[in-house]
């Protein structure tokens, strides 16, 4: 098995083992309230901590299964579309957050004892939160080294081309989207206050945030537009393919999740929920970023016809290669 392979498979199964200690720890929460064993969140009611935490159960479930569909041979008989797009989805919320864990735990580090709270909430001691924060970081690593291995089995001919190949039908335009939300985010990122309501709102969290969405989308949007090339670049076409997924699925799934999270504050108003963003700018922003990221990935995964070597010879999709 060559090497590529041999990646692949080993980060399928450590992406899930890596998430195993979060469903554990989840099991035990909600096991341990039920039974009077384990402090219950604070703001939470028995009955809410419960539900929330059996759906965070449940999507630890999916994701365990998710990295194991991936490397698998039964997961080459789930149909593709969903594999993807589960896939393409979870990996683009955890791409951005394992930069974004290990800046912030650098951070805290460097502002001393004093802004490390995790070991004084009773529901979550310190050692705990490591585990969670291991189970999230194990998981992005090996999503994002474990999906290129899967779609290079499930369709190697997109494996098999050289950058510079793709036809007239690429939407270029999704990757000058995707540019243009990355720049913006990035404008937000060094200061800039053009769309900013509320700047004094804007805190380390949100900045790292930021700047990591708008590396995704800057690097997603380059790697986009260079597959969409008809001229050969020197970039190794796997990595292409692996920033423009990555890219394009951490538009979609975090501006996906932030889109109706903007609008039900813009017409709400919560009073405990404040955004930075201008709620007028912030919406569109979003909904630009998720448009991209579709636009993106078909890219990607829309089947184009193969050249035929010579106009005698006609490629018939009945045959099957070895």
């Amino acid at each position: 098995m060559e090497r590529w392979e041999r990646v692949g498979r080993f980060a399928g199964y450590g992406a899930a083992l890596a998430l195993s200690p979060y469903l554990l720890i989840k099991v035990a929460w909600v096991a341990g309230s039920l039974l009077g064993l384990a402090p219950i969140g604070e703001g939470f009611s028995l009955a809410g901590w419960v539900l929330l935490n059996t759906v965070t159960i449940g999507m630890a479930g999916i994701g365990i299964a998710l990295a194991l569909a991936l490397v698998r041979p039964w997961g080459m008989r789930i149909p593709g579309f969903l594999v993807a797009f589960c896939a393409w989805t979870g990996a683009g919320f955890l791409v951005s957050i394992l930069p974004y864990a290990v800046l912030s735990t650098v951070l805290d580090a460097g502002r001393g004892p004093a802004a490390d709270s995790g070991g004084d909430d009773p529901s979550m001691p310190g050692w705990e939160g490591a585990l969670i924060q291991f189970s999230f970081i194990g998981m992005g690593l090996g999503l994002a080294l474990a999906i290129p291995f899967y779609l290079r089995r499930r369709w190697p001919e997109a494996f098999t081309r050289q950058a510079g190949d793709a036809t007239p039908t690429v939407p270029r335009w999704a990757a000058a989207l995707a540019g243009t939300v990355g720049l913006v985010w990035a404008y937000w990122a060094v200061g800039g206050t053009l769309g900013i309501a509320r700047p004094a709102a804007r805190d380390t969290n949100w900045y790292l945030l930021t700047s990591v969405s708008a590396l995704w989308a800057l690097a997603g949007a380059a790697a986009s537009w260079t597959l969409a090339r008809k001229r050969p670049v020197w970039v190794p076409h796997r990595l292409l393919l692996a920033l423009g997924w990555l890219g394009s699925g951490s538009l979609f799934a975090w501006s996906g999740w932030k889109l109706p999270l903007t609008l039900f504050v813009a017409v709400a108003d919560p009073a405990d929920v404040k955004l930075p963003e201008n709620l007028a700018v912030a919406p569109v922003l979003h909904l630009a970023a998720v448009v991209a990221g579709v636009g993106m990935v078909r890219t990607l995964v829309r089947p184009r016809p193969r050249t035929a070597p010579s106009a005698m010879l006609v490629h018939d999709p009945t045959i099957v290669h070895e």
